[in-house]
């Protein structure tokens, strides 16, 4: 990963929706307070979230953002345009506000004169506010704007205020104000007429600079060009106070949360037919209302890095009234009832101070198709109506006991309670209310599957904290940083915490942290530091007292480290490199990595025992044996272990062991390992280890090609490739390595390979791409197959009897030489791609002794996935390092 940002996103400000106007005496409702008293002079974010792996069009995770505004909008990684700024993929509150004006915001007895969108858009046309028109109607013709509007109308003249008061300058009155209450005169604006003088401008907003009502801004008296008449009348429905307030409420949203990943299938096969995605999320976005909306967002059908090919797909899918005042927080966890059906249990938080469970049944939320009937059952109020409000809440069902849940409730006053959930049995118990913080709660985090409890303050601490059966007890979090050096261009003058999270591994705590501005140096500092993220290793914290006492290596070779905190760290490394066993959590295992790293610096004998731990479990080989035996012996039971295990060697192998060794020199087989001191004396062997990983890979991936060509053939299948589904490639280039490595492969995939050679060639081609000829990109000449990693065309030859030949990059996935236009790449092996691998290779338990029988017509709609075949990780784009950054230098 480079050093700096990702990217950034901004803010802007929403323009209002048209939600109606209300009478100026009702402008001092206390309905209406929240409104007038709002001090936000320009957008900032309320909450975020990430999504699951998978959901932007390159493979990547989707970037929720509410703002304090109440807008809601999904943002993806700018992987083809070649810009820092995130791109927008879908604006939730808006379609939150299409829905709810259908339905004319689920009101009885509301008058059908609501004001339509062509003729909102007809105004802007026709008095001049073409640049006004929202982003989405020069997109999509006429669509209804963002955010509330509330104007006042005169009820016995029937006119938007006094012409005075409006404006069609009114909009740089005030140029930071977004949610102006008469943003509605910008529908219907009372333009002054030739002659007309304006000697001031009443505005009324809710960003107030100096908490006064009312600003008025002054307006040169000058003759204005005539322009054409505007109606005086309003076409909104006139709306009572408590209406506004409530039509308000319903679209501005507070939180976002997204719920784990959701099969779209069933026992039998698919649900959803016209082949879409099978894999779903609900967003859940709580607002003031105490609603809450479950947006279905699917994955898209086809990955791709050169361009964005489909929108994102969002449906709502239903509405919850949860709580009756301001959702504050929600929570996901999956909980699996049994090996088909999972469900989903749902935590939200109010500012009343409740919090209670919701159960949800998979099944129903991705066919449901009653927005106003959420498939959600209460299973218990946890927390009642309390005068402390609910800040932030934790939730995590373990995997060691699936039938439990462990719930985490952070409060305003910085005090958190910690609930045990039995969900099976529907019992509910407090494990005990802990006064940690001075302040409020800002966040809480489950760590090590619910053993460990960190929890962080506006007061500026982190508290660590491990559950010893019903009760918590705080513990130090480990000092010890392993030698890893903290940026020189951050000041280390905190004065709060944001929030915080536990990384993959579970090795690493991220704390988000604000800096104290009377500190800071008002000439450089205050304007460019604004917050800053720290790290923490929690790899050495202690979970429980079942550790060894005596350790099985030499303590005094890593000095500096207490004897037990390397027993815990060697404990919790063995248990986040088995946690990737489990195909449902994804392959990012940066934090495990880096910490082996730091250890091997200074202790490399230390690395090597974890090592050797984690390789005798995977081999069940015996304890004691010394690593080259280890090493030596691994490469027999390769057949026998996962390709997820397979893609984990692969990863250490590389990043760990042999990460002096060039990526290019591993692929070609072309690195000289001679000369190598003794301390690096077993590098042969584990680069031996790596090679023999990878062409089992390689075999079970050209196995797979195989049998699938022959069921084809045996169906006479002749319509087989569908969009988004994998099919076979680069045949030809499977058949030559087969052939080249006849002899180091086993005998089932040389059977599999006599019996594609037998097949006609033309037949072949009607069914899959098969190209025994390539050429080259640059000068069209012949390219032969004589290596998976690269080839060497055959060249032209020029006048002086010289030929130039071209070294051209293959497809680690079907050896095909690739073509010149953007291809997927991995960061870890440094391969490239151009086609994917199917999603079998991935969950292959070993290698199966006979795929033929296993795919059959019923199993060949298979999807692929931009994963590198040989490490698991996620493909991406390649992109320069300074477009990677903010603020490239």
């Amino acid at each position: 990963m480079p050093f700096g940002p990702r990217g950034l996103i901004t803010i802007p400000a929403s323009k209002p929706f048209p939600i109606g106007v209300i009478e100026k005496k009702d402008l001092l409702s206390g309905c209406l307070l929240p409104t007038c008293l709002s001090r936000d002079l320009r957008p900032c974010v309320r909450s975020i979230s990430w999504s699951p792996i998978g959901f932007a069009s390159n493979s990547g995770c989707l970037l929720a953002v509410c703002t304090t505004e109440g807008c809601v909008k999904l943002y993806r990684m700018p992987f083809c345009e070649f810009s820092a700024e995130w791109v927008e993929v879908m604006d939730i509150s808006e379609m939150l506000y299409n829905y709810l004006a259908s339905i004319r915001f689920g009101e009885l007895g509301v008058p059908s004169s609501e004001f339509s969108d062509e003729q909102a858009s007809q105004l802007y046309i026709e008095h001049g506010h073409v640049d006004d028109l929202p982003i989405s109607v020069l997109r999509k013709k006429y669509k209804r704007r963002r955010q509330n509007a509330l104007a006042v109308i005169n009820k016995d003249s029937g006119t938007l205020g006094d012409q005075s008061s409006c404006s069609g300058n009114n909009r740089d009155a005030n140029p930071g104000s977004t949610g102006k209450l008469i943003t509605a005169f910008k529908e219907v604006a009372v333009f002054p007429h030739e002659g007309s003088s304006v000697e001031g401008v009443e505005i009324i907003s809710d960003n107030l600079k100096e908490n006064n009502l009312h600003q008025i801004v002054s307006v040169p008296n000058t003759k204005v060009k005539p322009l054409k008449k505007i109606p005086v009348k309003c076409n909104l429905p006139l709306i009572t106070a408590d209406q506004y307030a409530s039509r308000s409420a319903m679209l501005s949203s507070l939180v976002v949360a997204w719920s784990p990943i959701l099969q779209l299938t069933s026992g039998i096969g698919p649900v959803l037919p016209n082949n879409l995605p099978n894999c779903c999320s609900l967003l859940a976005v709580g607002g003031k209302s105490g609603k809450i909306s479950f947006w279905r967002i699917l994955e898209p059908q086809c990955y791709s890095v050169m361009h964005s090919r489909d929108p994102t797909a969002g449906l709502l899918v239903g509405l919850l009234q949860a709580h009756n005042t301001w959702i504050t927080t929600i929570g996901w966890a999956l909980y699996m009832s049994d090996a088909l059906n999972s469900q989903l249990l749902l935590a939200t938080g109010s500012s009343d101070g409740s919090v209670k469970i919701w159960l949800g049944h998979s099944g129903e939320l991705l066919k449901s198709s009653e927005v106003n009937h959420a498939p959600f059952s209460l299973l218990k109020e946890v927390i009642t109506c309390d005068s402390v409000p609910v800040s932030v809440l934790s939730l995590i069902v373990p995997r060691q006991s699936s039938r439990k849940m462990l719930l985490a409730v952070g409060k305003g006053s910085g005090s958190f309670e910690v609930w045990i959930c039995n969900i099976s049995a529907n019992k509910f118990d407090r494990a005990g209310s802990y006064d940690a913080h001075d302040h409020i709660v800002t966040g809480l985090a489950w760590a090590f599957d619910g053993c460990c409890l960190y929890s962080c303050s506006q007061d500026n601490s982190v508290r660590s904290w491990i559950l010893q059966g019903n009760s918590l007890c705080e513990v130090p979090i480990p000092s010890n940083t392993l030698g890893v050096k903290s940026s020189t261009d951050v000041p280390n003058v905190f004065d709060s915490c944001f929030g915080l999270a536990v990384s993959p591994g579970n090795l690493v705590l991220v704390v988000a942290r604000s800096f104290d501005a009377d500190l800071l140096n008002p000439m450089y500092q205050v304007r460019t530091q604004k917050a800053a993220v720290e790290f923490f290793w929690i790899g050495g914290q202690q979970l429980n007292n079942s550790y060894d006492r005596y350790p099985e290596f030499e303590v005094e070779a890593y000095p500096g480290f207490p004897e037990k905190e390397l027993v815990y760290w060697e404990h919790n490394f063995l248990w986040s490199l088995n946690q990737y066993e489990h195909l449902d959590k994804p392959l990012v295992v940066w934090d495990v990595i880096a910490a082996l790293m730091a250890f091997k610096q200074s202790s490399p004998k230390y690395v090597e025992h974890i090592l050797n731990k984690w390789l005798v479990s995977y081999l069940g080989s015996q304890l004691g044996l010394s690593t080259a035996k280890i090493l030596s012996h691994a490469s027999r039971f390769l057949s026998n272990i996962t390709s997820r295990q397979l893609h984990l060697l692969n990863i250490i192998s590389r990043r760990l062991v042999l990460t002096k060794l060039k990526a290019d020199k591993i692929n070609s087989k072309q690195q000289n390992l001679e000369g190598l001191c003794d301390a690096e004396e077993e590098l042969p062997l584990w680069m031996e280890l790596l090679l023999s990983s990878e062409r089992e890979l390689r075999e079970r991936l050209v196995g797979f090609s195989f049998s699938v060509v022959l069921s084809l053939v045996s169906h006479s299948l002749t319509n087989y490739c569908k969009f988004g589904y994998w099919h076979p490639v680069g045949l030809a280039q499977m058949e030559q390595w087969v052939s080249l490595n006849h002899d180091h492969l086993q005998d089932h995939l040389k059977l599999l390979a006599s019996e594609v050679g037998k097949l006609d060639k033309s037949r072949l081609s009607s069914r899959c791409e098969y190209a025994a000829e390539e050429h080259c990109s640059y000068c069209s000449a012949s390219v032969p197959f004589e290596s998976t990693e690269a080839a060497f065309c055959r060249g032209v030859k020029c006048d002086d009897g010289v030929g130039q030949s071209h070294k051209l990059g293959r497809c680690a996935v079907s050896m095909q030489v690739c073509p010149t236009t953007p291809l997927w790449f991995c960061v870890c092996c440094q391969r490239w791609a151009s086609k994917l691998a199917p999603h079998t290779l991935f969950t292959m338990s070993k290698y199966p002794s006979d795929i033929k029988s296993s795919t059959d017509s019923s199993t060949l709609e298979v999807f692929t996935i931009p994963f590198c075949p040989f490490c698991g990780i996620l493909l991406q784009r390649l992109q320069p390092e300074f477009l990677l950054s903010a603020s490239p230098v």
